[in-house]
Parts: C-alpha cells; sequence; structure tokens
C-alpha cells in the first residue's frame, strides 16, 4: 500500500506541487522570522559587550521611571557617592562618568544632523581605552572643545577645528571640535550613535542641569580581585537604590532594550506567515479533495481488491506527510536566504552594526516542521475520512464525486455566525464592554466562512451575468456554480484576505478621519512648531525664540508646552504641562468634564475622560506622580476634560515641569493667528524667529492631520502586504481548482469543440470560470470586512474613534485585483483546455 501512495502521489507532482507552495509560504515566512531576530539579537550582543568591555563594574541609581522607546532619565550621582565607591576593597579607581541622550549637533545646513539608527549621546570625556581611540586631535580639555565620534563626524562634515553648534537640556551652545574618536575593530560608530563629549564641568551643565553631580560610576577592579566580592561590598556600600552591574550585565541590559523594533518585526512576519498558514489550510483540503474526486474508480477498485478504510486513510495522510516535509525543507531553505538578507538589510540602514555570522535557532528547525507538516497533515484528514468512505460499487461510477450536503458544516456555520452576532451585540449596544467584540468577529468570520457554500451558486450566477452575453462566457458561468462547496472552499483564500485587509483599513479609515474630524474642529490654532515627528521629548524650543515669535504681527494667543512620561501608581503615564493654561485650554479648544478646568493653580492636576475612566480617578482624588526627575508630587484631581486627539493624559504645573521633566524648554507652541491673518507670511516670520531652535518645525493644521495619517498609512501598507500573501495562495488555488475543472470535464470540452467552439472561446469559457470563482471570494471579503471592521471600529469609541468611515478606493483596488488575479490564475488552465485533442477527449473514460 505504501509503493502504490507513493507512486500515485509521483503521478499527480504539480497540484501537490502547488498545495505544498502554500506551506512553502508558511514556513518561509515563520524561519525568516527567526533567523532575522536570531542574527541580529546576536549582532546587537556583540555590539553592547564590545562597547562595555573596559567598564569591570557600573554603579548607578536605578531610574525613577523607566520610559519604553526612550531612554530613561537616570538620577544623579553625587561626589560623596564616588568617594564611598572609592574606598571599597578591591577597587583601583572609582570615577564619575556622565552619559546621557539628548545632545544633537547641528550640521552646516541650520538643521539638527539626522539619526544613523541609535540615540544621540552627551558624555563627559572618559579617556583612551582598548575600546575608544583618538583619531585626530586631542581629548577636550577647555570648556568650549569637544570630541565627537567618527560616525558622527562624518555625517555633519566635520572634522578638528570646526565650530559646532550642540543642542541639549542647556539652550543652544557654540562648541569647538577639538578630536574625533573611533572605536575598536576600526568602528566610526557603536550601533549607529552619535556621541558628543565634554569636558566634566559642561557634560554635567548640559546633560544633568548641575555641577557635582554625575549618572553613575565607573569602577576598575585591583588586580586579582573577586568581581563577585567587589561587586556585593560596592552594593553594601552605597546602599539601597544603587545598581551595580558587571560589564557583561551593563551590555545585556543596553542589549535587550534595543530589540523592541526587532520583536515588532517578528511579530509583522509571524502575522503574514499566520496569514499564509490560515488561507494555505482551504488551498490544501481544496487540493486533497480534488484528488480524492480523481481518484474515485482508484479508491473503490482499491476497496474492492480489500484495502480498509484505515488503509485509505493513511494513504491519503502519507501523501499530505511527503507534501509537509518536502515543503517544510523547502520553506526553511528560503526563510534562511530571506533572514540573511533581511538581517543584512536592516543592518545596513543601521551605521555602525555589523552582522554577526548567520546563524539557524533549532527553534526555526522545529518550528518549520512543526508548522509544515502538522499543518498540511490536519487540513487532509478530512479528504482522508471522504476516500475512506467510498463504496466498493463505485468502480463503476463517473469519476467525478457526488456533491454532499454537508448539513454539519452548515450548522455548524450557523451555530458559529450567531454567538457572533450576539456577542457583538452585547459589546456593542450591552453592558458588556468592547471586550466581546474581538471575540465575536473572529466567531462571526469563521461562521461566514463555514456558510459559504450555502450561498456561493447563487452568488456566482449573479457576479457571473455581467460575462453571460456570449457563449463562453455563460458557460463559464455555469461551471463556476456547478460544485458550490469547490467554488466556495477556493474562494475563501481570497475572502480571507480580502476580508482581513478591509476590516483592518476600515478601522484606520475610521480612525483618520476621526482625528482629522477632531483636529478641525477643535484645533484654534492656525500654526504649529514641533519636532518632526511630532515628538516633544526629544524637540526643544528656545525660550527667548519663542518669546520673539510671540510678538510676530498677526499672532493673537501663542500656548507652550513641553511632554514626558511619569509613573503613577506602578504605571507609566503620559503628561504634558503648559507655561499658559488659559491660553493652552483656548486654543486647543478642550471642552470640560466634569469640575473646572478654567484654572491649573499649584498643587492641582488636570486629565482627559479616558484616563480618568482608566485610573479610576475623580474630581477631588489624591494622585501621587513620580515625573523624571525629583521627589514624588501629589496632585488634588481638579478637573476633567473631554478626550480630544490634540491634549491627552495628564495635565500638572508649568512650574513642576521646569524641575521634574527631562527638558526644562518648552517642546511645541501653537499659534492662534488674528482673523484675516496671512498664515503663510506669518508662518515664514515665526520660522526666522524660530531659526536657532533647528530641530523644530513650523506646520499649518493640514499638516498636522497629514501628520497624524502617517502612521494610519503605515498600518495599510503594511496590511497590502498582507493581502499580498493571500493574493498568492488565491491564484494557487484557483489555479488547482480549474486544472481538475478541466480534467473532469475533458469528454464534455471535447464535445464542446466538436460542435463548434473555437480554442479562443475554450480560453474565455475558462478565463470567466475562474474570474467569477476570484470576484466572489473578493466581494465576499469586501462586504465581510466592512462590517466587521465597522464593528470594531465603533467599538473603540473610547479610544478616539468618533466616526465611522468606510475604504471605498481600497476596497475597489480589492475587486478589481480580484479580476486581475482570476485572469492570471486561468491562463496556464485556460491554455491547456484549449490544447485538448477532440477526438481524444472524446473518448476520454
Amino acid at each position: 500500500m505504501l509503493t502504490f501512495t507513493l507512486k500515485s502521489l509521483l503521478s499527480r507532482k504539480l497540484r501537490l506541487v502547488l498545495s505544498g507552495l502554500a506551506v512553502v509560504l508558511a514556513v518561509m515566512f515563520v524561519s525568516g522570522s527567526m533567523v532575522i531576530q536570531d542574527t541580529l539579537n546576536r549582532s546587537i550582543d556583540a555590539q553592547f559587550t564590545g562597547a562595555y568591555a573596559d567598564i569591570d563594574l557600573h554603579a548607578a541609581l536605578k531610574p525613577v521611571v523607566e520610559s519604553e522607546g526612550e531612554t530613561s532619565v537616570a538620577p544623579a550621582v553625587d561626589a560623596a557617592a564616588v568617594e564611598r565607591a572609592s574606598q571599597v576593597q578591591g577597587v583601583a579607581e572609582a570615577r564619575g562618568l556622565v552619559l546621557a541622550e539628548g545632545a544633537r549637533v547641528i550640521g552646516k545646513d541650520g538643521k539638527v544632523v539626522p539619526g544613523t539608527g541609535g540615540p544621540r549621546y552627551g558624555q563627559s570625556w572618559r579617556g583612551e581605552s582598548d575600546l575608544i581611540k583618538l583619531r585626530s586631535g586631542h581629548a577636550p580639555q577647555a570648556d568650549n572643545e569637544v570630541a565627537v565620534n567618527a560616525g558622527l563626524a562624518a555625517k555633519a562634515g566635520l572634522k578638528v577645528g570646526d565650530r559646532v553648534d550642540v543642542l541639549t537640556n542647556e539652550p543652544r551652545q557654540s562648541f569647538v571640535v577639538a578630536g574625533v574618536f573611533g572605536y575598536s575593530e576600526d568602528r566610526d560608530s557603536i550601533g549607529g550613535e552619535q556621541t558628543v563629549a565634554f569636558t566634566d564641568p559642561v557634560a554635567q551643565r548640559a546633560m544633568l542641569g548641575g555641577t557635582g553631580s554625575f549618572t553613575g560610576i565607573k569602577v576598575t577592579l585591583a588586580d586579582g580581585a573577586d568581581t563577585g566580592a567587589v561587586k556585593a561590598a560596592l552594593a553594601t556600600q552605597l546602599g539601597t537604590g544603587y545598581e551595580v552591574l558587571t560589564g557583561t550585565e551593563l551590555a545585556k541590559k543596553a542589549s535587550d532594550a534595543s530589540r523592541g523594533i526587532l520583536d515588532l518585526m517578528g511579530m509583522l512576519l509571524l502575522g503574514f506567515a499566520g496569514v499564509a498558514v490560515f488561507v494555505g489550510v482551504f488551498l490544501i483540503v481544496n487540493t486533497f479533495s480534488i484528488i480524492i474526486a480523481q481518484r474515485m474508480r482508484e479508491l473503490a477498485l482499491l476497496r474492492a481488491l480489500g484495502a480498509s478504510r484505515k488503509q485509505m486513510i493513511n494513504s491519503v495522510l502519507v501523501e499530505s506527510f511527503v507534501v509537509g516535509l518536502v515543503s517544510s525543507v523547502l520553506g526553511l531553505a528560503a526563510g534562511i536566504g530571506i533572514g540573511a538578507l533581511g538581517a543584512n538589510l536592516i543592518a545596513s540602514s543601521t551605521d555602525g552594526l555589523q552582522v554577526a555570522g548567520l546563524g539557524v535557532p533549532p527553534g526555526a528547525v522545529i518550528t518549520s516542521f512543526a508548522v509544515g507538516i502538522l499543518v498540511t497533515m490536519l487540513s487532509a484528514l478530512f479528504p482522508a475520512v471522504r476516500a475512506s468512505k467510498v463504496a466498493p460499487i463505485a468502480v463503476i461510477r463517473a469519476a467525478a464525486a457526488p456533491q454532499g450536503r454537508h448539513r454539519g458544516q452548515t450548522w455548524t456555520g450557523g451555530i458559529l455566525l450567531g454567538l457572533g452576532g450576539l456577542l457583538l451585540a452585547l459589546g456593542l449596544f450591552g453592558s458588556a464592554g468592547a471586550s466581546m467584540v474581538v471575540p465575536g468577529v473572529l466567531l462571526a468570520f469563521v461562521g461566514v466562512a463555514l456558510l459559504t457554500p450555502l450561498f456561493s451558486r447563487p452568488a456566482v450566477q449573479v457576479l457571473g451575468a455581467v460575462f453571460a452575453r456570449s457563449t463562453p462566457g455563460s458557460l463559464g458561468r455555469s461551471n463556476s456554480a456547478r460544485n458550490p462547496r469547490r467554488t466556495a472552499i477556493t474562494a475563501s483564500a481570497m475572502m480571507i484576505g480580502v476580508a482581513l485587509v478591509t476590516a483592518i483599513s476600515t478601522v484606520a479609515v475610521s480612525a483618520e478621519s476621526s482625528v482629522a474630524g477632531d483636529i478641525n474642529r477643535d484645533l484654534k490654532a492656525e500654526l504649529v512648531a514641533m519636532g518632526e515627528a511630532g515628538s516633544a521629548s526629544s524637540a526643544s524650543i528656545a525660550p527667548d525664540a519663542l518669546a520673539k515669535a510671540a510678538e510676530v504681527g498677526g499672532v493673537r494667543n501663542v500656548a507652550a508646552a513641553t511632554l514626558d512620561t511619569a509613573k503613577v501608581g506602578a504605571e507609566n503615564q503620559a503628561v504634558a504641562s503648559w507655561q499658559d493654561w488659559a491660553k493652552a485650554r483656548e486654543v486647543l479648544g478642550l471642552k470640560q468634564a466634569e469640575g473646572s478646568i478654567d484654572t491649573l493653580p499649584s498643587g492641582a492636576l488636570l486629565m482627559n475622560e479616558s484616563t480618568a475612566k482608566s485610573r479610576e480617578a475623580k474630581v477631588g482624588d489624591q494622585i501621587e506622580v513620580q515625573f523624571q526627575r525629583g521627589d514624588v508630587h501629589t496632585y488634588r484631581v481638579a478637573g476633567v476634560f473631554a478626550d480630544s486627539a490634540l491634549a491627552n493624559g495628564m495635565v500638572v504645573p508649568w512650574a513642576d515641569a521646569a524641575t521634574g521633566f527631562r527638558s526644562k524648554q518648552p517642546s511645541q507652541a501653537y499659534f492662534q493667528l488674528a482673523d484675516g491673518a496671512d498664515v503663510d507670511q506669518i508662518r515664514a516670520q515665526i520660522e526666522t524667529q524660530l531659526k536657532d531652535s533647528p530641530e523644530v518645525t513650523v506646520h499649518s493644521r493640514d499638516d498636522i492631520i497629514e501628520m497624524f495619517s502617517g502612521g494610519f498609512a503605515m498600518i495599510l501598507t503594511i496590511v497590502q502586504a498582507l493581502l499580498a500573501v493571500a493574493l498568492i495562495i488565491a491564484v494557487l488555488g484557483i489555479v488547482n481548482t480549474l486544472a481538475l475543472s478541466v480534467l473532469e470535464r475533458t469528454r464534455e470540452m471535447g464535445t464542446l469543440r466538436a460542435i463548434g467552439l473555437t480554442r479562443g472561446q475554450t480560453m474565455r469559457m475558462i478565463m470567466t470560470e475562474s474570474v467569477v470563482i476570484s470576484l466572489f471570494g473578493a466581494v465576499m471579503g469586501v462586504v465581510v470586512g466592512a462590517l466587521l471592521g465597522l464593528a470594531v471600529a465603533r467599538a473603540m469609541e473610547d479610544q478616539g474613534i468618533s466616526q465611522l468611515s468606510l475604504p471605498w478606493g481600497q476596497m475597489l483596488a480589492y475587486l478589481v485585483g480580484a479580476v486581475v488575479v482570476g485572469v492570471i490564475a486561468s491562463i496556464a488552465p485556460a491554455r491547456r483546455g484549449a490544447r485538448l485533442n477532440v477526438l481524444a477527449a472524446i473518448s476520454h473514460g
């Protein structure tokens, strides 16, 4: 039986290869994402291991606020702590260091030098070592001198003796480049970082806001000292609140903090793999169903010769195992190649990151074979059971399999759709809340997929009416409706992909239109000055320049703010502070929800409705807030304002931000103009006044809307890539179905050719069938995706989605794309059908 199974498998290589390609794609994405992550993780580990190679031990106070996605502000270590560290037995030297993010060099074009993939550090010169070597010039000695790393020097076009302006927590300052340094192994940068090294006093003032303090202590051990013992003694000597790490531990901590983007990329690739697996299941089920239908007489003959049902099931499962095994091997090989290419492309976009040798983690191999083989065998299980039910009498019947009613599938689909609808209703209109929406969407989606055969026949008849004016079109429409279940399964690959991207696009477009509507409705400022990304934690506006900009003719109000991350309870919280709260409230168009938001006196705090709800806070409550710097502040909730796209989170008095935020300078400024003022003219004048704040750009209201829309555009780009994966598998599925259709109807097609159907008409008949199936899947996907997307968007009202919108342009493009996919998928089967020998086809048994 095994020999027979393998020979049967080899006799149908083409369709098995087509079904295996779906598995290859899924395995490729899974293994590729794992190889990329493993390669880049090892590269980052090696990079930071080298960066901290000259540190035996490092001691620093733990940050009071751990900020995700940006460097936390480390509390200042005083000179007394450095002295105490030097007294520990086994310590040869203890030296205070300053190393903090936030030093931005202004290039020769007057703008901040663009980043190169890493942080922008300001530090005290720590001397030459095995890691750091001066390549030209000398170390900074005077307070007006700096040294820069070679990567930054090349990016900014700097050399020894040049003057350079630097932005830090202090206003813009001018320095002379005294030296240019590099790193071991001839590296210009470590991970794309840009470093400006000052003298100790300047580094302390610029990066920490005062003298006599440091961010950490570099400890050099005496010869023969035990690292573990000195580490423990140092922790005891310095007391609680200090974290003492070895150079290796420090490297691991820095490496772990740098992996956020890699984790996100891995999730995206695994998302593609999930789509490929989910859609591929339908293709594999359909392929094996097709093979069973083709082999009806063959299977019946085997049953007549004594083959048991168990042997029949095992025969099909062996075929699926071989397909899964071969596909896993090919997918793993492709994934390794994709992983190597992806790792090098990512590294090439990050200056200073050297890619470690290509490695294939064991998890990638195990997961690849588990996904490839298990998915294929499970997908083939139901066709295998069908094969075991073939009666021996079927040996005298026609080869095509009769169509069953599949009532179990219909009942299951109806129940799931009903449960999904109930959960959606409870989530959208009941007291259950939005937590019911996601499971409701999933159940409804699966239910619709199972019910698709129920209405595939009438649906394709309606869609095919467009092509039914000619004889080939009419025949193609009839053929697509001949086997509703097979048509539905074939179209499911297209439906799932289109439904997924339509749902995500609907949510994204609804969010985008909501933000645009909120800004147009609430924002009273015609111009806004902020950093390029709209983030204020790094951008800064010189206070003197802002005061001059406020005096420009035609400017009625100016509201300046700074943003940061604080700690409230055990969680981080976005906080903002405005120089003049009354002006801010007017310019932002904020509406009072509870209490009073008219003023913001000392000791008071305001927040938006969503924050109040998530924090379970109400007017009059006392809330403790820990800023990046300083001690804990206790505030009374004075008022709550309505949610707005322009101001969310908590708002604290300006005086507290000046001492507690990471930057004491404004980072955003909103300019409300007088009625009838010339916006473009005033914009140019404001830009002139803010020329000494080079990382700040003056935007119009439309620019702000476009800035917010950029994030949604990225989401749409990602979902288009998901659609591309689904479309590839959909093409394979349609090709499979049409190939069987041509084979099953060989005699019928020979008869049509004999009575006058030309080769061209035969090709158009098959192409019509393909287009109708593809279009059916796309229409189902658009409708289902739009409805589910609207449901999710409606459930996200608390997250700021106030307007429901549909991506009409994308939806139309999906339908047009489905027609193109149908045409492409029909080419090979149509050519084969048109080239049939008429006499041989008529005599085909």
